[in-house]
């Protein structure tokens, strides 16, 4: 797997559930490469979102990969069912489950991409017995639970980290970034080693989402160029 091509993967979780099919068309149009998927259980974060049938509705409704981030507790349960409701590529947080190796190989067992993800507070290490096993790893630039939070800082220098020892271990995975993704910080992020934005307000709540997405993109592509 190549990991070099920039991804724009916007957040569903900040779009008007009223016109989510006309939302999704507006980003298919401006580019986006996968459609990014928040899943809250209560539990482990503090707000309560979608489940496995609204991804089943969202796989009728686009072409385009589901990014499906699982911010629930012991998501060994349910990784199946998300996985048969179309999920292309499936997030569990390192934090959520005794069991993340498991966890991976389940995942891809099932024929999807996997991906370990860590909250702010959760350092990479916690990830290097794993990172041979994962396609993706997202690093949470903002405590999960809620949209539209600030960008936390700290986040780039784990982007630089993981982007190290990606090439200094020959490895494929991607590094994604969720949380308080912008123009004014997606260029830092590409060069720190990001390949995958993960942007929910500052698209969709523009006045034309798919130029929004198409000015991160072009951001991005110019921080590397």
């Amino acid at each position: 797997m190549s990991y070099a091509k920039i991804e724009i993967a916007p957040s569903i979780l900040a779009s008007n559930f009223a016109k989510l099919g006309d939302e999704i068309r507006a980003v298919e149009q401006g580019g986006a490469d996968v459609i990014h998927v928040d899943v809250m259980d209560g539990h482990f974060v503090p707000n309560i979102s979608i489940g496995i049938p609204v991804v089943a509705s969202l796989r009728k409704a686009t072409r385009l990969p589901l990014d499906v981030h699982l911010m629930i507790d012991r998501p060994e349960k349910y990784i199946e069912g998300f996985v048969r409701a179309g999920a292309s590529r499936l997030l569990v947080h390192q934090e959520a489950t005794v069991h993340l190796d498991r966890a991976l190989t389940m995942i891809r067992e099932l024929g999807a991409e996997a991906g370990a993800a860590i909250n702010p507070a959760t350092p990479v290490a916690m990830l290097s017995d794993v990172l041979g096993k994962v396609d993706t790893v997202l690093v949470m630039s903002v405590n999960p639970g809620f949209g539209g939070q600030k960008f936390i800082p700290g986040a780039i220098e784990k982007i630089r980290q993981l982007n190290e020892w990606r090439a200094r271990y020959n490895g494929s995975f991607r590094i994604e970034v969720d949380g308080g993704v912008d123009t004014g910080n997606v260029g830092e992020l590409a060069q720190a080693g990001a390949n995958t934005f993960v942007a929910g307000t500052s698209i969709f709540h523009t006045p034309d989402p798919a130029a929004a997405a198409r000015q991160i993109r072009k951001l991005a592509t110019d921080a590397l160029s």
